[in-house]
């Protein structure tokens, strides 16, 4: 599989089901476009990813699949992006502090002809909701100062000690960790249906035995 995005976290999610990688990060323009709301921006911004690198490929991947996504960190319709420091840090979890905020993935998957070109594909946006404690400022100090915000949307990562600040959350766990990848694997069962059970070989590879 080609995986448009650098994020180790989507490498590891995907890994992890049993699919061999290889990263091939897309050279887009990111930018929001006004009045886009994030749910749009992140499926657009996925779609555009998975086209830039499909239009360099010469050949597909053994298993013809390439996945492209974008993760946005929202509430009240405005994005929240990474920190720029660790002020900016602390204004975010501030701001998400006792609150409820959306977490947002945009993926595109493309089944790939043997020369490259797009022999069918989906689309789709996963919203997740996370509720903060209410968080003090001793709590958001000490958060920040493990330097783990500070490359993350919305300044915490789940996956680690940011999960110290979650509530609870409604919906998909690993998207808000950057990849649906329960859904995603079934929808690229969906465009392989004449090959082996991707659902049940990303079961039996990331069960407990594995």
């Amino acid at each position: 599989m080609i995986l448009a995005s650098q994020s180790p976290r989507r490498y590891e999610l995907l890994s992890d089901s049993g699919f061999s990688l290889e990263v091939v990060p897309a050279d887009i323009d990111e930018m929001r476009l006004p009045n886009e709301r994030p749910v749009d921006l992140v499926a657009r911004l996925a779609a555009e990813k998975a086209e830039a690198v499909r239009s360099q490929l010469m050949t597909s991947p053994d298993d013809g699949l390439l996945v492209a996504a974008d993760t946005i960190v929202w509430m009240g319709g405005e994005a929240l992006g990474k920190p720029e420091d660790a002020d900016d840090a602390r204004r975010m979890l501030e701001e998400l502090s006792g609150r409820t905020h959306f977490v947002s993935t945009g993926v595109c998957a493309m089944k790939l002809d043997v020369d490259g070109s797009c022999a069918a594909q989906t689309r789709f946006v996963e919203t997740t909701e996370v509720t903060f404690w209410d968080l003090s400022q001793a709590e958001i100090d000490a958060y920040v100062a493990t330097g783990e915000p500070l490359d993350k949307a919305g300044a915490y990562g789940i996956q680690g000690a940011g999960r110290l600040l979650v509530r609870g959350i409604a919906g998909d766990y690993s998207n808000v960790v950057g990849l649906p990848i329960a859904r995603l694997v079934r929808e690229l069962a969906s465009l392989t249906p004449n090959t082996c059970d991707l659902v049940a070989d990303a079961i039996r590879i990331g069960g407990p035995h594995a």
